[in-house]
């Protein structure tokens, strides 16, 4: 026997189904542009002390840096020598001891013979305590042969400086700069690029500002502080330009 079964309405067979939640589309902020490069801060009011001013680089940077209208300290193991010198460079530049240089400055350069530069760095490690640090040191030996390159154990002049000065915000710039030129009172403009490195932006950008009310001179950002063994040993390559040359050469950066 056979049996038949009415066909099933499909629509009577099945829940009707819910509708899909309605999801408002995310809220996204507008992507920000990325920060120029060269805006950089004014640092027209920072005071700028310079350990090892009376030596040829200190005392070059000093007058650079006083005559675009920065406010200088030159420091010098003995106050006496600072003020000697300060006095022969003039444009408000005032000198002290070491550490009362350290003390009055917002941003100090480190401009000492290779030799004295860790016992110097820690005698003032409380006077420098909080300071921008600028370490400017090139470790270079010489023999017969001409300059070449010391390796710190630290790796580089800056990283014993960073090593030496943890409460410090240790930078590192000017190394490439002609002394003679710096103190060249006939020259209006020091033509060349500073590389700066460090391991933070502001920090760095202070000290490209810096560098950048020199005319002619302008600060590049080169990487962090592992990075300035090579930026420091390239000054014995420079040497031997100068030498063969007769020349005071600097550095250039091309496209940026």
């Amino acid at each position: 026997m056979t049996s038949t079964t009415e066909p099933l309405d499909p629509s009577a067979s099945k829940a009707p189904l819910a509708a899909a939640p309605v999801v408002p589309p995310l809220a996204t902020e507008p992507r920000k542009a990325p920060k120029d490069p060269w805006d950089l801060p004014d640092v027209s009011g920072l005071v700028v002390g310079v350990l090892g001013g009376t030596g040829e680089q200190g005392r070059g940077l000093a007058y650079r840096l006083a005559k675009a209208g920065q406010k200088v300290v030159l420091g010098s193991r003995a106050a006496e020598r600072a003020r000697e010198a300060a006095a022969e460079i003039g444009l408000g530049v005032e000198g002290a001891d070491n550490a009362e240089c350290a003390r009055r400055s917002d941003v100090v350069i480190v401009a000492v013979p290779w030799d004295g530069h860790a016992r110097t760095l820690e005698s003032l490690r409380g006077e420098l305590t909080g300071k921008l640090v600028v370490d400017c040191v090139n470790p270079l030996g010489f023999d017969k042969k001409g300059a070449y390159a010391l390796k710190p154990a630290e790796g580089s002049a800056a990283e014993q400086a960073a090593a030496l000065l943890p409460d410090s915000r240790v930078t590192a710039a000017f190394h490439h700069l002609s002394a003679v030129l710096l103190q060249d009172t006939t020259v209006e403009e020091i033509d060349t690029d500073v590389m700066v490195l460090g391991e933070e932006r502001a920090d760095v950008e202070i000290v490209q500002a810096l560098a950048g009310r020199v005319p002619g001179m302008r600060g590049v950002f080169a990487g962090r502080l592992r990075n300035a063994h090579q930026v420091e040993s390239l000054v014995a390559n420079l040497i031997s330009v100068n030498r063969r040359y007769k020349a005071h050469a600097g550095l250039r950066i091309t496209d940026v």
